[in-house]
């Protein structure tokens, strides 16, 4: 590709045993000449498949401490280009979106840029429902992901949940990517049972720190851990994804995924009344 039409962008695929994903992902960054693959010691194919594709592939050995995978890359490596491009390996690349890159960053003054995602459940695309969305592109040195002082309750080595903080303002891009996960439903449930998990050692802090900590959070974040543990959030969202947002119009796939989110948000809320019963009868 000629520097006259190089994108200014690196991309970043933080993984562990991917070996299903991560082929498809990197086969869809053609357009993009620097791709960092940084890996947490994966037992399957994951590093051989970054290897033959001639990828900069990274390893990442979390010690339980700060900082994580994304804050880790991002403070120990030099990226080639002004901005970078996190995906995870279940997520694919597409022209449309390359040609919005190409028009947008070559005048933005915006530090970050908030991407959404068209996402794949039980073999279809979800075109409506809650869209599934996150500030996954910003400018090399705006900052970094939120600390959350979980030390001594994570065992999530990336950052899932933290939103960088950036120092500039954000703007949105249009066109979708795919969000597409090509493991089981059994690998997809073990993944939300410790997102949750997650969600309540989350909660628990929030409700005994302090007024900066609210303060850090967005209006979507703070009306989600003020009102995690009422009953009638998990109903809420339902209602939110699949009326609201016209889940409905998305069929059997669309039903079935508003449903399974209600469910987690019930788990969370049984953990949290578990985590309170257990504290106050050590």
């Amino acid at each position: 590709m000629s520097s006259a039409h190089l994108l200014p962008v690196s991309v970043c695929i933080p993984v562990r045993n991917e070996e299903k994903n991560l082929p498809g992902c990197l086969a869809a960054l053609s357009d993009f000449d620097e791709v960092v693959v940084v890996d947490s010691s994966s037992t399957d194919l994951t590093p051989e498949i970054a290897r033959k594709a001639g990828v900069n592939l990274l390893q990442f050995h979390w010690d339980g401490q700060f900082p994580k995978k994304r804050n880790w890359v991002l403070r120990n490596h030099v990226f080639k280009h002004p901005w970078v491009l996190f995906l995870d390996a279940d997520e694919r690349m597409n022209p449309d979106f390359v040609n919005e890159l190409r028009v947008t960053l070559a005048t933005t003054t915006h530090a970050g840029f908030w991407i959404t995602f068209t996402n794949w459940f039980m073999g279809r695309p979800l075109h409506h429902g809650d869209v599934f969305r996150k500030l996954a592109l910003f400018r090399v040195g705006t900052g970094e992901y939120e600390r959350i002082p979980e030390n001594a309750w994570s065992h999530l080595d990336m950052e899932v949940h933290e939103h960088p903080v950036l120092a500039g303002t954000h703007g949105f891009l249009n066109t979708r990517l795919e969000h597409h996960d090509f493991r089981d439903l059994k690998a997809y449930l073990n993944r939300h049972n410790e997102y949750s998990s997650w969600e309540v050692k989350r909660f628990l802090w929030l409700e005994t720190a302090g007024q900066e900590a609210w303060t850090a959070l967005n209006s979507r974040q703070h009306f989600k851990y003020r009102n995690l543990d009422k009953w009638w959030f998990s109903w809420i969202y339902w209602i939110v994804a699949l009326i609201v947002r016209l889940g409905f119009f998305d069929g059997s796939a669309g039903f079935t995924l508003a449903r399974m989110k209600r469910r987690y948000f019930d788990e969370v809320r049984l953990k949290i009344i578990e985590a309170r019963n257990d504290n106050s009868h050590p």
